[in-house]
């Protein structure tokens, strides 16, 4: 048996539908046996049967094209009708209802995904059954293009989910060459910050740093933020690839005692970076809490981050990381003007932007990077926006509780 006919044996088999209107057929019009056959210019096979007049044929089972009638079917595109075929003056000489012991018959036509034909819908039985009236052909006829349109339905499916096979294997080709990118570029960008430091610390020599001219300082400067830049954003492609490679960011949970700590280091850089901005700070945690802290600060980083970013920076950027028995909570806080309920939904999406933000920097990767973060410690990230102002917060269940351990409070 050909692959091709194996492919049409199994879209017929796959058509849930079909025994149920071969079982109607059946008892409606009292007939012993109903079968959907795969018709072609060579041969006749079976592809789902009903046999309840014991012919003894089985899906995959084969016919000379010529003992059938389903040939006239296709090449007349038109079904085929008998009562009672040996008193009927057109088939009562026909050997084909006298090889097969039929009186009753139809065959009705089937037609592919392409409007080609396909096969037959047939019925028949030992004794005369009346099938040629208005009710019956309705009847057959709608099931006949009822499979019609259920093969067109499963070929769709069949190449959709052919094209979304073809589509996550180059997603995964494209995560791949992306990581193996971001880790071949990390070796030159550690050599040139290797430099940069080396002139970073001859500037600073105060003997040397007199004869240095202001230019110099500037271009140093700059240097040291482009490749502060680039690496951050290898790092935020890093972090997409672990997350859709590895399906999901890894963390490495651990008992923190610094985080408090931490968490201002990561603040103050930003500060240090938006001298224009003002970052009120309100840090209430728990030494204890298990959790990956790097992780965390680069949450928070992500958050501020965009809060610079989108909000209006005339008005102070609200901070606050706080722990109580079961749970620890981060807000972020900025004023500026409301998300919308679109951008809602797709604040978390890869490589999304908002469409009102004038500022496109970055990858786009850092709220989504801050869900994953969110999602590894079994927490998640929550916005509410307005026209006065937009919180993000992100919470997680503490593994244990934190009572009767010190403290720290900064403002």
């Amino acid at each position: 048996m050909s692959t091709e006919i194996q492919r049409d044996i199994q879209a017929i088999v796959s058509i849930d539908a079909i025994p149920h209107i071969m079982q109607i057929l059946a008892s409606s019009l009292r007939l012993r046996f109903i079968c959907v056959a795969r018709v072609t210019e060579q041969a006749w096979t079976m592809c789902a049967v009903l046999d309840k007049a014991d012919f003894g044929l089985m899906p995959g089972d084969h016919l000379e094209i010529d003992t059938t009638f389903c040939r006239t079917v296709r090449a007349s595109k038109k079904e085929i009708v008998i009562n009672h075929a040996s008193a009927d003056k057109e088939y009562r000489d026909n050997p084909i209802p006298i090889m097969y012991g039929f009186e009753s018959y139809f065959s009705y036509p089937i037609f592919d995904a392409n409007g080609e034909f396909f096969g037959t819908l047939c019925g028949l039985d030992p004794e005369p059954r009346e099938l040629r009236n208005e009710k019956v052909h309705g009847q057959i006829s709608a099931f006949a293009k009822l499979i019609s349109n259920q093969i067109l339905l499963s070929d769709h499916i069949e190449q959709t989910y052919a094209q979304l096979d073809d589509a996550k294997k180059m997603t995964r080709l494209q995560e791949q060459y992306i990581a193996i990118l971001g880790h071949d570029i990390r070796t030159p960008l550690s050599s040139i910050q290797i430099g940069i430091n080396f002139l970073d610390d001859v500037i600073k020599d105060s003997e040397i740093a007199s004869t240095i001219q202001v230019p110099v300082f500037k271009a140093v400067s700059r240097m040291k933020n482009s490749v502060q830049r680039m690496t951050r954003l290898i790092e935020d492609a890093m972090d997409f690839t672990h997350s859709r490679v590895g399906k999901g960011l890894p963390v490495e949970l651990d008992i923190s005692h610094d985080l408090s700590k931490q968490l201002h280091y990561t603040i103050e850089e930003l500060a240090t970076a938006n001298p224009q901005a003002k970052i009120n700070i309100h840090i209430d945690i728990a030494y204890g809490l298990v959790c990956d802290e790097k992780r965390i600060c680069q949450l928070l980083s992500n958050l501020l981050k965009n809060a610079l970013v989108h909000g209006d920076q005339t008005h102070p950027i609200y901070v606050k990381v706080i722990t109580n028995n079961t749970e620890f909570l981060l807000s972020v806080t900025n004023s500026g003007s409301a998300i919308s309920d679109e951008s809602k939904s797709r604040l978390f999406q890869p490589f999304w932007r908002r469409e009102e933000s004038e500022k496109k920097e970055g990858l786009g990767l850092g709220l989504f990077i801050a869900s994953e973060i969110a999602s590894a410690h079994e927490g998640a990230i929550k916005v509410s926006s307005d026209s006065k102002n937009t919180e993000f917060t992100f919470t997680f269940p503490l593994s244990q509780p934190l009572s009767n351990v010190r403290k720290d409070v900064s403002y």
